[in-house]
């Protein structure tokens, strides 16, 4: 299956979007020195990621709380399940893992959740940005700690220290 990709400058971070024949989301990936910035293989064709380019800035803008792409993220059925969950967290909220554990119907799996959360192939659409620790610390983040703090001040999600807007499922 051929990847299009196209590329997103923010004052947050750059990110490189990758889609398939048909615009549908595969992967968001965070700019750095780690990662190359598109899959190999891939063509970098702009037209196909419009879509999502447009609603990444309208919500990197603070003019956009959900979005309405069309997503494919590629994992093992339970990380899928796990980002189902992360999926419903709404904008400017948390939510612990425990509580994506609990709604999985097994709170014992929560060291599993939070590698299925880091696991993430579509960061900020799929928010795994908003799963904090037990205590409503920032724990791990694909883009880094100071990208997750952003994110959700961005969104006026309450950070560690404040009194938590939490969702509890």
């Amino acid at each position: 299956m051929a990847e299009y990709w196209d590329r997103i400058e923010s004052p947050f971070c750059d990110l490189t979007v990758v889609v398939d024949h048909n615009g549908v989301v595969l992967e968001i990936r965070f700019a750095d020195d780690q990662t190359p910035s598109a899959p190999a293989g891939s063509v970098h064709d702009p037209s196909r990621c419009a879509h999502a380019i447009v609603q990444l800035e309208e919500y990197l803008a603070g003019n956009r709380r959900t979005f309405d792409l069309m997503i494919d993220p590629r994992g093992t059925d339970f990380q899928r399940k796990v980002w189902a969950v992360v999926g419903q967290i709404p904008y400017g909220t948390t939510s612990t893992y425990g509580a994506v554990a609990s709604r999985l119907g097994d709170p014992k799996t929560v060291r599993a959740v939070g590698g299925a959360n880091g696991a993430n192939p579509i960061p900020i659409v799929i928010p795994c940005h908003r799963v904090v620790g037990a205590d409503g610390s920032l724990v791990g983040y694909g883009g880094g700690l100071p990208l997750k703090t952003a994110l959700l001040e961005l969104e006026g999600a309450r950070l560690p220290g404040d009194a938590q807007r939490r969702f509890d499922f």
